[in-house]
């Protein structure tokens, strides 16, 4: 709430300094329950925003939820790799998970902790960066969860393979954690 307050503060400074900058005349003060419906109305336009800036999580929960969600992407891909047999190499070290994958190119998906982010760099669908929102790593420009593109992605390289689900790992959509 102090941080919705402090951006309708702001707001109302940016709206009055734009009004006399540009020699209109400053309109009447609105009340901070007016300025609040006006603002509130404006970032509906941009959820992700709205999201992003009035989000609780802290840079403890932040760590926890991408470690946890790159741990069990390296334990997929291990497997899956494993059950293959294809020439390839999974590595995680320090945020970043390398994933080989032969002739078909080399996955990097690692954490950016600033931005609060996972970011994917893909060999098929190139870079994309996903924020954490409704317990999910979503890729805000088209909606989809990172799993679920890694789930369509893989599927192309093993089309037999109708048992791989990512949605499986942790922050993957579903509530079994393990991958089978």
């Amino acid at each position: 709430m102090a941080l919705l307050r402090t951006l309708i503060t702001f707001s109302a400074g940016v709206y009055a300094g734009i009004y006399a900058s540009q020699n209109y005349e400053v309109p009447k003060a609105e009340s901070p329950k007016q300025l609040y419906e006006r603002l509130a109305a404006y970032l509906s336009a941009f959820p992700t925003l709205t999201l992003r800036l009035l989000s609780s999580s802290s840079d403890n929960e932040y760590e926890t939820i991408a470690n946890e969600t790159l741990d069990s992407l390296t334990e997929a891909f291990e497997t899956l790799l494993d059950k293959h047999k294809l020439p390839s190499d999974v590595t995680y070290a320090n945020g970043v998970l390398t994933v080989e994958l032969d002739k078909f190119g080399i996955y990097v998906i690692n954490k950016q902790t600033p931005n609060k982010q996972i970011w994917l760099s893909s060999p098929f669908s190139g870079p994309k960066r996903y924020d954490f929102l409704n317990q999910s790593w979503i890729y805000t420009h088209d909606g989809m969860s990172l799993h679920t593109l890694l789930n369509k992605e893989i599927s192309n390289i093993f089309p037999k393979d109708h048992k791989i689900n990512f949605q499986k790992c942790s922050y993957g959509g579903q509530e079994n954690d393990s991958i089978k």
